[in-house]
């Protein structure tokens, strides 16, 4: 039976492909607003170098802001994945990316260019599921201020936490 198995899953050399899910809290950098709401993930490790990988994300902020406010943000880039002998698995990414912005009272609505460093740490519960925290820092280049309140670009930042599950 073990001659028929192939040599990358053999090995356990094969290229993680890894999907979840999670709840974030971000300061959304505009306004004092915060928000929470719903995200998901895909990591993928190519065999090649094994730590270094891509990450690519989606989350929808939009509860428990005022006057109809929301952020999106869709991003994707590199992950590198810190391997070692615990279940703990921490990582550190940067990404890019649309950052969406949907102002307060329905005025209007921006799209911008963004930037996300973060990091975190997966903790490996059984051998295809992990718990993930995350925290991430956006800078949303080209995005208006307030003025006289805020004159900087919109730079939300906040944490996440959430389930996921090693597909091969």
């Amino acid at each position: 039976m073990a001659l028929a198995q192939a040599a990358p899953s053999a090995t356990g050399n094969s290229a993680p492909l890894v999907v979840g899910g999670y709840f974030s809290y971000f300061d959304a950098g505009y306004a004092g607003n915060r928000v929470m709401g719903p995200g998901a993930y895909v990591d993928w490790s190519p065999a090649i170098g094994g730590n270094l990988g891509v990450e690519a994300e989606g989350r929808w902020l939009k509860f428990d802001a005022d006057h109809d406010f929301s952020e999106y943000n869709y991003l994707a880039g590199l992950r590198y994945r810190m391997r070692a002998a615990s279940r703990f698995q921490p990582y550190a990414k940067f990404l890019v990316g649309a950052g969406e912005l949907n102002f307060p009272f329905q005025l209007a609505h921006g799209s911008y260019f963004a930037l996300a460093p973060g990091g975190g740490v997966d903790f490996v519960v059984r051998p295809r599921w992990s718990v993930r925290a995350d925290y991430e820092y956006q800078i949303w280049l080209n995005s208006p201020g307030i003025p006289g309140v805020q004159t900087s670009t919109v730079k939300p930042n906040g944490v996440s936490a959430g389930l996921s599950y090693r597909i091969f």
